[in-house]
């Protein structure tokens, strides 16, 4: 025993080996250049909160409630649960849940529609084929996009319609719920009011893609307070929360029947969406943030720094003009074009691009600018992902790429 005792208090005072036997856990040094290491270059973020580019920075509170949330073990359904009643209470909202993102809020919500609190179809789905589960989904064809592919991961069928005489015309006894992208709510002819008021005559729930649509801070509570069933949003794009999460906001027993189909339950659709107990915390954290912020302060600094960016690139060449616009929903922040003729400056948006991206520091603009065998070129610059003292480095960069 004296021997195993000396060897137990022996590998106690190593550096780590020490905190396993004292049941703690030893902070990792943090001096280690990790993307050097691998060859992974950072950029600074004149774009936006894209996935592809790595979305938002975090807060130093989120990441403090992170770092606290990893050093002990908690039951994690009592967190889900308390994390999504304070949600819950912050956003004015019946129930919210945590989940591994937009995308996976619109599973979640979906599985809770579809299969509700029922445990064999719980397990069966996507296959839901012969169960008498509800298998269609009312979507406009006009808000048909990449991610719809979350709902129809439960094993639904979209069925497209135009018009409010189409809505009511293809709700049967097989319509499970209605599906609304809010983005693209300019671009249908049925608008978010009138599509919940038709839903709500035929009692079918209503589940709204609201991924990217905060900021306004409003907006956080605005859908659900309209009679929107379930509503979807990312946590980690301008509420700057843990990039892989998200929310689902909505009727509590909507929520409770989502919960049920999600992780850590065995056997569902949910199984791997997993949250952790470091993102639930990290994610209640930044709503709180979020919700405490100088939001007209913060749109000042978001002006100034567009004005200094159009400035910079209207003194490289006469050629050039810039503006700034706001998108009406999504990403609803002050985004700076710069446009120009290739008649008067012969250079391509791509060209400003690679030379922005290539340089030092590297700098990511907005995707998407003109072709380049287009007469007039434009390309964007999202301002307000950029960290402080940022914006004039962008400024002095994008001047010497438009020459």
């Amino acid at each position: 025993m004296s021997n195993r005792r000396n060897f137990l208090q022996a590998m106690s005072s190593l550096p780590f080996v020490g905190s396993i036997f004292a049941g703690g856990v030893t902070a990792a040094p943090t001096t280690r250049d990790f993307f050097k290491e691998l060859g992974v270059r950072p950029f600074i973020n004149a774009a936006g909160t894209y996935t592809t580019l790595t979305a938002s920075l975090m807060h130093p509170e989120v990441m403090a409630a992170i770092n606290y949330a990893s050093k002990t073990f908690v039951p994690l359904n009592d967190l889900h649960d308390a994390v999504g009643k304070r949600i819950a209470e912050l956003l004015g909202c019946e129930a919210a849940m945590v989940t591994s993102g937009a995308a996976a809020a619109l599973t979640a919500g979906t599985a809770g529609v579809v299969a509700g609190k029922n445990p064999e179809w719980i397990k069966r789905i996507p296959d839901i084929a012969g169960t008498g589960m509800k298998s269609e989904v009312i979507v406009q064809k006009s808000h048909r996009n990449g991610y719809d592919h979350a709902v129809r991961n439960c094993g639904i069928k979209l069925i497209e319609v135009e018009t409010a005489e189409e809505i009511e015309r293809a709700i049967n006894e097989k319509t499970a719920m209605m599906f609304f992208f809010n983005d693209a709510d300019p671009k249908g002819q049925v608008k978010l009011e009138q599509f919940v008021a038709i839903a709500k005559k035929h009692k079918l729930p209503v589940l709204n893609d609201a991924a990217a649509d905060a900021p306004p801070t409003e907006h956080l509570s605005k859908y659900t307070k309209m009679g929107v069933d379930l509503v979807a949003f990312s946590g980690g794009k301008g509420i700057r929360g843990p990039q892989s999460a998200g929310l689902l906001l909505g009727r509590k027993d909507l929520i409770e029947a989502a919960r049920l189909n999600y992780s850590p339950n065995s056997d569902s659709i949910g199984r791997g969406m997993k949250v952790n107990k470091e993102e639930l915390l990290g994610m209640m954290v930044a709503v709180e943030v979020y919700l405490k912020r100088d939001a007209a302060a913060e749109w000042k600094e978001w002006e100034r720094r567009a004005k200094v960016v159009i400035d910079a690139a209207k003194s490289a060449n006469k050629a050039i003009s810039g503006e700034v616009y706001v998108p009406p929903i999504a990403n609803h922040v002050p985004t700076v074009r710069i446009k120009w003729e290739k008649s008067a400056l012969n250079l391509t948006a791509d060209e400003v691009r690679k030379r922005m991206k290539e340089g030092t520091p590297s700098i990511e603009i907005t995707p998407g600018n003109t072709p380049a065998a287009e007469a007039s070129q434009s390309f964007s610059v999202g301002i307000w992902q950029l960290q402080p003292g940022e914006v004039d480095i962008v400024a002095k960069r994008l001047k010497e790429s438009l020459v």
